[in-house]
């Protein structure tokens, strides 16, 4: 099954999990999964809520739930960035479920290079020295879905965009993941997604702007409520107006921290 399955949310909620592993790199519990419905097989990512820590500066509601307002948000704006992504009780109690992502090894979109080495078109971010001391340049890919994602990110203030969590499906689509810290009322943002900074927002975003604007206005926000508070749905129209109506890539804050650490 496809990330762009119409279908995937449904088999996602119905369909019969078994744990088959462990994501290690994950800072909360984050299981790997067999699951299958109605003759239909996949593999998808488990987070029980119960294996959450919990986070000072985002103190309400659960990192799960966040997940999953984060993708009905990309979902409202017509976009299939995000993979699907339900709550659901599954082995260890209620927890996100979302549909994994297959990647070809070495197919990146945010890498960190040396100079010589950053592909021609991609956007360097930031220049520094690796743990040997030799140059090494942080730098995406240019490619129109991963400015809709960077786009996508504003609105949902988005303050964990590792470059890890930009995916290349093998189906050709570009997803992101881990959204876990989104959707704060006060600004946040921080991402490695910074190449278009300043820039004017490509076509496909403030095309997706628009639904997503008309969306707030009508049941989105219901759908949102379990997940997220009112000041936090509040907050995403404003972000959403903003950026509509000064349809421009913010640029980073020179005092703040506008890179998560670490980048990947």
């Amino acid at each position: 099954m496809l990330p762009t399955d119409p279908h995937a949310g449904e088999f996602l909620l119905r369909g019969a999990l078994e744990i088959e592993g462990r994501l290690v790199d994950a800072s909360n519990a984050t299981l790997f999964c067999a699951i299958d419905h109605d003759g239909v097989a996949a593999k998808c990512v488990y987070k029980p809520i119960r294996g959450e820590r919990p986070l000072w500066d985002f103190p309400d509601g659960t990192l799960a739930g966040r997940e999953v307002a984060a993708y009905l948000v990309a979902h409202a704006a017509g976009v299939t960035l995000i993979p699907p992504t339900v709550l659901r009780e599954g082995p260890f109690g209620p927890g996100m479920v979302q549909l994994w992502v297959d990647t070809k090894e070495g197919d990146d979109l945010v890498d960190v290079l040396a100079p010589d080495d950053v592909p021609q078109g991609w956007r360097p971010i930031l220049h520094a020295l690796d743990r040997f001391g030799d140059p090494a340049v942080l730098a995406h890919s240019d490619t129109a879905p991963v400015a809709v994602l960077s786009a996508l990110d504003v609105v949902l203030n988005n303050a964990d965009r590792k470059g890890g969590h930009v995916l290349h499906g093998t189906d050709g689509g570009v997803y992101g993941v881990d959204h876990g810290i989104c959707l704060h009322q006060e600004n946040k943002l921080r991402t490695v997604l910074w190449g278009w900074a300043g820039e004017a927002l490509p076509d496909e975003a403030v095309d997706a702007l628009h639904t997503l604007n008309a969306a707030l206005k009508t049941t989105l926000p219901d759908e949102l409520a379990p997940h997220i508070t009112r000041a936090e749905i509040a907050a995403l129209r404003s972000r959403v107006a903003a950026l509509l109506g000064a349809p421009v890539y913010p640029e980073p804050d020179p005092e703040g921290r506008p890179i998560p650490w670490p980048a990947f």
